[in-house]
């Protein structure tokens, strides 16, 4: 089964892949980079909004490059308030070769207020480093390691947020 996905972010495609493989046999995923057209941090509603213009994309340069795949997904991480906290979460959108397409989300970690201002004129990512005295922790197993002690990390986020999103496409006879 190949999959395609919106990134090139190893973090995201081991999370991808543990949720794929969960289901599905002989699974080989392929990163790609495709824009999200969104801001570089996105929140609220454009958390949503970028994972599905990934895959959107994903699929013009899947048919521009003549590339087959049974699926294409994209997730998309970024801070969200709309349940009253500042919240950081992954978003997740699989759409398969037939034009499904299901969206799933992570669990989220709670954001000090203070910083934020510096994160939506930056990245979370960003932010995180110059906090925890780091580097790349956009790009491993993210903040939520440091936060959670090594609990949680940003690919067991994306795995869940996958995993979320793959229930539609493992439970196809309940939305028929």
């Amino acid at each position: 089964m190949k999959v395609l996905m919106g990134t090139t972010n190893k973090g995201k495609i081991e999370g991808a892949r543990q949720a794929f493989e969960k289901y599905f046999d002989n699974v080989e995923m392929e990163g790609i980079s495709v824009s999200s057209d969104v801001n570089a941090q996105p929140f609220d509603e454009e958390i949503f909004l970028g994972a599905k213009n990934r895959v959107k994309n994903l699929k013009k340069y899947a048919q521009d490059n003549n590339i087959y795949a049974d699926y294409y997904i994209a997730s998309e991480g970024g801070i969200t308030n709309l349940l009253g906290d500042w919240i950081d979460i992954n978003a997740a959108v699989v759409e398969d070769s037939n034009g499904l397409q299901s969206v799933g989300i992570s669990q989220g970690f709670p954001i000090p207020d203070r910083y934020i201002k510096e994160i939506k004129e930056t990245e979370l990512g960003k932010v995180m480093d110059r906090i925890f005295n780091s580097k790349g922790l956009n790009t491993g197993k993210g903040g939520i390691s440091i936060l959670t002690k090594d609990e949680i990390s940003r690919i067991d986020m994306t795995r869940n947020a996958f995993i979320m999103a793959l229930t539609r496409h493992i439970n196809k006879d309940l939305w028929n």
